[in-house]
């Protein structure tokens, strides 16, 4: 099974507020509200959902196919995750843009604000998954992108019988009820975080039940409270988040949390021990500046990860 990653490719800016936004925001207020913090550092990382977990799969000895479309600005990108494993034979470039950008502030208490431009992204429905050339063996993850692209892949994927994981998280918010509901009532599984699946139920009028009975599994994340694991409809258990060294930057851990889920998956392992797997895929981006900062070895993965859960031994076939 190949993993096809849909979705965006972007530059993070991300900036750290010594403070807390909440200090700031007056509720009695909000229609008038007009903020402006000034930041202690900023850098700008490689990001974007569908690369970030292009990425870590890269570090977990996967090759997944990055689809996307980059701008002008994408080449010294493009070699770094060339250099982790990831085929981005499949990213398109947008001569007369630049790559899309994502601007976050993050303050102590790591609660963050952010803006995305969407550049190169926008014109991500020039892609067709019907030239790639997929079997009904591959998977495709169809994640945060341009709204019309996402629409288009659901439509294709559908067309061609391709399984595919369907993962709105951002952009659930300027998806229609139809797209949406079209996307989760055809697709394999579905990826989001507690909010994001509140979000689906209010924008589908699904409910969570015929939400979770329509896909084969579903992962919702629950922040520091972990994940909740589901499998045809039926709940399968509570996962932990994996301990961590320290925590410096949450950006892109939700990323890294679906490569290693993914990569537990295309290998066949229990929904549990995937989610598992995600966790401590999670922490080490948790522990790291940026989301493609994190590196390790599969050995040091799979040693790090029964420090905390009972694999039975299932990840020494990963070695």
């Amino acid at each position: 099974m190949s993993i096809i990653l849909t979705g965006s490719i972007a530059f993070d800016y991300l900036m750290t507020f010594p403070g807390y936004f909440k200090d700031h925001i007056l509720p009695d207020h909000l229609e008038n509200i007009s903020l402006s913090f000034l930041v202690d550092d900023m850098v700008r990382q490689p990001g974007g959902v569908a690369a970030n977990i292009a990425y870590t799969l890269g570090l977990l000895c996967e090759a997944p196919r990055l689809v996307g479309t980059a701008g002008i600005d994408f080449g010294e990108y493009q070699e770094l995750l060339d250099d982790a494993g990831v085929d981005t034979s499949g990213v398109k470039i947008i001569e007369n843009k630049f790559t899309a950008s994502f601007f976050v502030n993050t303050d102590l208490s790591n609660a963050q604000i952010a803006s995305f431009y969407a550049g190169a992204m926008a014109d991500a429905s020039l892609i067709s998954i019907k030239d790639l050339n997929l079997s009904k063996d591959d998977m495709v993850v169809i994640s945060p992108n341009a709204p019309d692209a996402m629409i288009k892949y659901v439509m294709e994927c559908q067309e061609l019988g391709i399984p595919y994981i369907f993962d709105p998280s951002q952009q659930i918010v300027r998806l229609d009820e139809d797209g949406l509901t079209k996307g989760i009532k055809g697709a394999k599984a579905l990826f989001a975080n507690e909010y994001e699946f509140e979000l689906l139920q209010k924008h589908t009028h699904l409910s969570s039940s015929e939400i979770l009975n329509a896909v084969d599994f579903a992962v919702i994340t629950l922040g520091e409270a972990g994940s909740k694991v589901y499998e045809k409809g039926q709940f399968l258990g509570d996962v932990p988040v994996f301990k961590t060294t320290q925590i410096v930057d949450p950006t892109g851990v939700g990323d890294a949390f679906r490569a290693g889920f993914l990569k537990g998956y295309v290998r066949g392992f229990d929904l549990i021990i995937c989610a598992q797997m995600g966790a401590l895929a999670a922490t080490y981006c948790l522990e790291e500046k940026g989301p493609q900062n994190q590196c390790y070895m599969m050995n040091d993965f799979i040693t790090r990860f029964r420090t905390q859960f009972d694999d039975q031994g299932v990840l020494d076939t990963l070695l």
